[in-house]
């Protein structure tokens, strides 16, 4: 991993950051991405060797919910990595087609993958104006991708994207500190807090898994 913030730091790309700084980024006022960003809550869980990625189905225009059940998850490179988005629907799905293309290409490496895809998302022209964030876990690594080149490795077990991402987060580290829930458990009970303050968060829950380190679903 140090190796991969050095290539990233050579391809002019920013350091990986912690939680903490992305809550920051996530969250500026003046940026115009993450105004569109506002819509969704996107978390994920690592515990005993699951990983759990649960997202809400709300889809808003402005102030008018336009969609309930939206899928906003996606397993890539024969299951092995869970990528979620907040943000422009249409930019999302271009991010994940490049992702999923830049998995192949570095043998299911996500952190190459994410390092190379920050580069191209930063610097092609086409590519920097899409609105998005994502989120990817494999069984190793969970990492936070945005159009600004940062690639986020967060210093805890837990991550969150979106709107309603602090609130989330905030429950799930609670509850992986103060309770015996699984990981899938801490997921929907923290994204039920999340829905319950978020006006742009509903609880229309998706909820995909990785499998764990001795290959079970």
């Amino acid at each position: 991993m140090i190796k991969l913030i050095q290539e990233a730091k050579g391809l002019g790309l920013s350091p990986i950051y912690s939680t903490e700084d992305f809550l920051v980024l996530g969250n500026t006022k003046s940026s115009k991405s993450s105004e569109k960003i506002k819509g969704t809550t996107i978390l994920s869980v690592r515990k005993e060797g699951y990983g759990i990625m649960a997202a809400d189905g709300q889809v808003t225009l402005e102030n008018t919910i336009i969609k309930q059940k939206a899928k906003k998850l996606r397993l890539m490179y024969n299951d092995r990595v869970l990528v979620g988005f907040a943000g422009a629907t249409a930019d999302a799905f271009s991010l994940f087609e490049r992702l999923d293309g830049k998995l192949e290409k570095f043998n299911g490496s996500l952190p190459r993958a994410a390092v190379e895809l920050a580069k191209d998302w930063r610097t092609d022209r086409i590519l920097r104006r899409l609105e998005a964030l994502l989120l990817a876990m494999d069984r190793e690594h969970t990492l936070i991708l945005s159009g600004n080149g940062d690639v986020i490795e967060p210093d805890e077990d837990v991550a969150a994207i979106g709107s309603g991402g602090p609130y989330a987060l905030a429950a799930a580290r609670a509850l992986m500190a103060h309770s015996n829930l699984d990981a899938k458990s801490i997921a929907l009970e923290s994204m039920k807090i999340a829905a319950s303050i978020c006006l742009y968060t509903n609880e229309e829950f998706e909820v995909k898994s990785l499998p764990d380190l001795k290959g079970n679903i």
